[in-house]
């Protein structure tokens, strides 16, 4: 599952422990060159998704409920649980401790325009509440699902996904670093033959 990260744009948290706030922006290019298209939000069906912390399905904090599209983005509406997590939440949020929302989803669909990928048809999972954004308003850590359909990831990309395999920020840092001619993102960046194996290699 990938991840899109966001400011918290908080429209109102009441004192029942209700949330509402825009969960991601259409349109706009974020710093990984993605771009969410309107209408491209896909609930699978579901009435309802949990609220998490930091996509950790052990540390729920409550629960969204309202999903409505309008003209900036996804207006989602949520309730904080009861539990001690849920008050922690609520008031990290209050503080600006929690300051980002980020959307678990998976790739269905996307097109690609220069160096631009556009996310056309995406199924939402849950939404997490983060302490800082990766950026204003979205970044996709897709590594899996950009090798699976034969794109490079961005260097931010691989390191996240060299930090998951277990390697530590100062070694997935330098790793990512010395690939970076060959990954999406740097203007003067030429696939290899070489670099596709590797990265195959480690999505195997």
């Amino acid at each position: 599952m990938n991840e899109l990260d966001f400011a918290l744009d908080t429209k109102s948290i009441d004192d029942d422990g209700n949330i509402t706030g825009l969960a991601v922006g259409f349109g706009n290019v974020d710093h990984g060159g993605d771009i969410v298209a309107k209408g491209a939000i896909d609930l699978q069906g579901r009435k309802s998704l949990p609220m998490l912390l930091f996509h950790d399905q052990k540390r729920p904090a409550g629960a969204w409920h309202s999903f409505e599209e309008v003209s900036d983005g996804l207006l989602t509406k949520g309730r904080f649980s009861t539990s001690q997590t849920g008050k922690d939440a609520r008031e990290d949020v209050r503080s600006g401790a929690l300051a980002g929302m980020s959307m678990g989803f998976k790739t269905l669909k996307h097109r690609m325009e220069g160096k631009s990928r556009h996310l056309l048809h995406v199924a939402l999972h849950e939404i997490s509440l983060v302490t800082i954004p990766m950026n204003d308003r979205t970044r996709v850590m897709s590594f899996k699902d950009i090798l699976g359909v034969g794109d490079l990831p961005t260097v931010r990309d691989f390191e996240d996904h060299l930090r998951d395999a277990g390697f530590s920020r100062a070694k997935a840092t330098a790793m990512a670093s010395a690939c970076a001619p060959h990954l999406r993102g740097d203007p003067e960046a030429k696939a290899i033959d070489e670099a596709m194996e590797f990265l195959s290699m480690l999505r195997a």
